[in-house]
Order: C-alpha cells, then structure tokens, then sequence
C-alpha cells in the first residue's frame, strides 16, 4: 500500500518459480486482499504443489481402494471458489474414486499422461493423453478413472462447487448423511461408518 492507504496498482502479485520454494514476494493487490490477509499467488508450478495431505474422505473398507491416488490442489492455491482443479496422479492399480454420480456438480477431466480406463455405466472406455471427458451432473451415470497399466496416469480433474450436491455410489454401500450438523459417510440404511 501507498502511505495514503492507497493500493499500488504497478506492483506484481506473487509468482511461484521453479525451485524457488514460496511466493517470491508478497504485495497485496485488493482491498479484499488487504482486509482478508489472504494473499494467493498469481501462477505455480503445478507438479511442485505439495500433495493434499487427506488421501480421502471414504471409510474403510473405501480408502484403501484410493491407495495409490495424490492430489495437488490447485484451485485452492489460488483461492478460487466457484470450482476445484486437481492435478491428479494414480499409480498402477489405482482409482481416482469410488464410481460415482452427482446430483448438481459438474465434472471434467483431462489427461495428460498414462492410459488409464474410464469406467461409466455404458462400460470402460480406454483413454490416452489429450482425451478429457465430462460428466453433467444429474445425469446419473456413474463414472471414475482406474488405472489398471504399469505405469503412473496424470490428469487434470475439475468441478463447481455447487451447494447442496449429493452423490450417489451404485457399487458400493455408501451415501452422505448429516450427523449432528455434519456430513458423514454412512451405509446406505444410514448407519453410520
């Protein structure tokens, strides 16, 4: 800011380099920005943002059938709200999640390396890089990516963040229930995991 209190327009917002570790600098650019103290960077390195610590969110006898998944965040690293971005790696033998549908969040996803096996409710689908598929939300066809090669799959994964979704798992015993004002993964007779 200017001695005024004033926002100087000319100064750059903060930029991840290769090998640099944080923002280079730190110059807020909004009065939003000022007011928040929440500073997100301009542009990263995508494969350099930490992996998501959480590997999921599904109960046993779910998670271990993500083993093998990571995440890096990159919507959230640049504060965006309105939709998720995910760089998105499966080793051999894993799956981006249980197939799924949603009831009102879009989804996309790009690939960018690997051959992985897109598995939907017409059947599987085997994808290469430079494929991306979309899944509109509503429509109830369940859909995940699985990896069944010898090698890793990257791609980039992307959906809204719509309020009040719900999804569906047809394979597995599984929906969201609120619990005492929070979601919880629970059977579909509402037991709860």
């Amino acid at each position: 800011m200017r001695p005024n209190g004033s926002l100087n327009a000319d100064v750059p917002h903060a930029v991840l380099r290769p090998g640099s570790g944080p923002p280079v600098s730190l110059y807020k650019s909004t009065m939003e920005d000022v007011v928040s103290e929440q500073v997100f960077p301009t542009a990263a390195v995508a494969a350099e943002v930490p992996p998501r610590p959480a590997k999921t969110i599904y109960p046993e006898p779910f998670a271990s059938r993500v083993a093998g998944r990571e995440k890096r965040v990159l919507g959230d690293l640049f504060g965006l709200k309105n939709f998720g971005v995910n760089l998105t790696r499966l080793a051999p033998g894993a799956v981006s999640a249980l197939r799924h549908a949603h009831a009102k969040q879009d989804e996309f996803v790009y690939i960018l390396q690997g051959t992985p096996t897109l598995r939907t409710n017409e059947g599987g689908t085997s994808l290469i890089p430079g494929m991306c598929a979309g899944f509109p939300a509503g429509t109830g066809n369940a859909h995940h990516l699985v990896n069944e090669t010898d090698t890793d799959v990257v791609y980039l994964e992307i959906g809204d963040r719509t309020p009040g979704d719900s999804a569906v798992w047809p394979d597995d015993d599984l929906q969201v229930v609120e619990i005492a004002g929070k979601k919880r993964m629970a059977h579909r007779d509402g037991t709860p995991y």
